[in-house]
């Protein structure tokens, strides 16, 4: 298992792209052999709920969330409401036929993935979707609460990742192979977007922020490209800097607008993204005129590499009106 291939705190990681296009491409893969050994494309209601280990993660994991969302449930044998949640959660992957996995994963059996993804209680659920892990809710949660939680992540799945689910067969044995979601076409700037990923991979943030924007220059919507370029900027900025220096500067002069910043960078890049957020709301609501634009514009560029749909940037979006206005 590759931790780095994900964002363990919910953050979409600063290599996610290139995460994402292995993890697609490992995928395909198996549904190419299970067609070649006469597969029939299509999984039974009863594979919509695996049992999910560490060494299996990457596999079932990692590797499914390029063509599904999969929903992860952290439990255990002794914890009361985990009973409550679990069959909750595996009536709704039936019932959702196939836009999403459910794999359950149990803590005392897999202390490494827990300690991984932060778990500081159970029950706690995640989803990973294209290599990315979002935290969804910790604790005892309503089956209304959850179910509007699996449609936020059905939608972000096939709006920005065009994850369409698996088919699903009532009648087909458990075991089988998964449907191969429609693929996507070859598009004009896949070439510009690969050699970005390179040189991310490489470390030559120069060279991927520069291929990004050449991207960008052409096709203003990519979303692919705009969120490359987001997560490259942010890894150039906080590369050789001096971590404890930049929190001492921040400590020290609250109103100093460019510390402010500089630590809200590295609280998105260590994962502490509600601090990041905070942080420069906060200097927002404290900062007027060109100052105050900057901070603004510097926030929005967190949103970008967190994600538009993700709850804690809408949370803060709704923060950063108020402290405007």
């Amino acid at each position: 298992m590759q931790p780095r291939n994900m964002s363990m705190s919910g953050v979409v990681d600063l290599a996610a792209v290139k995460a994402a296009q292995e993890a697609k491409a490992k995928a395909e893969q198996a549904r190419a052999q299970a067609a070649r050994e006469g597969g029939t494309g299509a999984i039974s209601p009863a594979d919509l709920v695996i049992d999910v280990d560490e060494a299996g993660f990457e596999r079932d994991v990692l590797q499914r969330s390029a063509e599904v969302p999969v929903v992860i449930d952290f439990w255990a044998e002794w914890c009361q409401p985990c009973k409550q949640l679990s069959p909750v959660l595996e009536r709704l992957a039936v019932e959702y036929n196939g836009r999403f996995l459910l794999a359950k994963i149990d803590v005392d059996a897999n202390q490494m993935l827990m300690q991984q993804f932060g778990i500081q209680g159970i029950p706690a659920v995640f989803a990973v979707v294209a290599g990315q892990a979002l935290p969804l809710f910790q604790g005892a949660a309503g089956e209304a609460q959850i179910r509007q939680t699996l449609d936020q992540l059905v939608q972000v799945a096939e709006q920005r990742f065009g994850l369409t689910g698996l088919a699903v067969d009532p009648e087909a044995e458990p075991g089988g192979a998964a449907q191969p979601a429609p693929e996507r076409p070859a598009g004009p700037y896949d070439a510009l977007l690969e050699a970005a990923v390179q040189a991310l991979d490489s470390g030559d943030l120069s060279g991927a922020v520069q291929a990004y924007k050449n991207v960008l220059s052409e096709d203003p919507g990519n979303e692919e490209a705009k969120l490359g370029l987001a997560q490259a900027e942010l890894l150039q900025r906080v590369q050789g800097v001096d971590p404890q220096q930049v929190r001492r500067d921040a400590a020290d002069k609250p109103a100093d607008v460019q510390a402010q910043i500089a630590a809200a960078d590295l609280d998105l890049v260590g994962g502490h993204v509600e601090d990041a957020f905070g942080r420069l709301i906060e200097t927002v609501g404290r900062t007027v005129g060109d100052d105050r634009d900057t901070v603004r514009m510097r926030l929005l560029e967190l949103f970008e590499v967190v994600g538009p749909e993700d709850p804690r940037v809408i949370a803060a979006r709704r923060a950063l009106a108020r402290a405007l206005f």
